[in-house]
């Protein structure tokens, strides 16, 4: 566990991409955040970073990256230019502090800000940590995908999630 202390949201920089990727990577490896299988290097990460879209990171006393938040493209379909898919991930030893939500908030207000309209993901149901988290940060939990994709040959339900923002809401 991390020591009890401040953290600071702020924008994700290329210089991230190192400790995001382990992030992200420690989350494949878990098994209970992404149908990923295959970590990924930082220079992937790197191609991550898109103009116009949110990407947030958490850091503790010691400026150390302990959780990121990022928002990518829902659908290339016009109709859906202000709808943007999510994923938070936060680090084992960081975990119930509240760093999560606090990412989930930062990220919405960030998307609003850009003038986003929704933003959604899916989670597993075997997440307890993640959708307590999107709760605690204003998401509504809008139904079961079942069977939505294998994961190491078992079949996983996903939570699908939302959070209506600006004049949406």
């Amino acid at each position: 566990m991390l020591e009890a202390g401040a953290v600071t949201i702020r924008a994700a920089e290329p210089s991230d991409a190192d400790a995001i990727a382990a992030l992200y990577n420690q989350g494949i490896a878990e098994r209970q955040a992404t149908f990923e299988t295959r970590p990924r290097e930082p220079k992937e990460i790197r191609a991550w970073f898109e103009p116009g879209l949110p990407f947030l990171v958490a850091t503790g006393d010691d400026e150390r990256v302990i959780g990121f938040a990022r928002v990518s493209p829902y659908s290339d379909r016009c109709v859906y230019e202000g709808v943007g898919e999510h994923g938070v991930y936060v680090d084992a030893r960081a975990r119930g502090r509240g760093v999560g939500r606090r990412l989930l908030d930062a990220l919405a207000a960030e998307a609003e800000r850009r003038g986003m309209y929704k933003l959604t993901s899916r989670v597993f149901t075997t997440n307890a940590a993640s959708l307590a988290a999107h709760r605690a940060a204003g998401f509504e939990e809008i139904g079961v995908q079942r069977r939505h994709g294998k994961l190491d040959g078992d079949w996983k339900d996903c939570v699908l999630v939302e959070r209506l923002l600006g004049p949406a809401a």
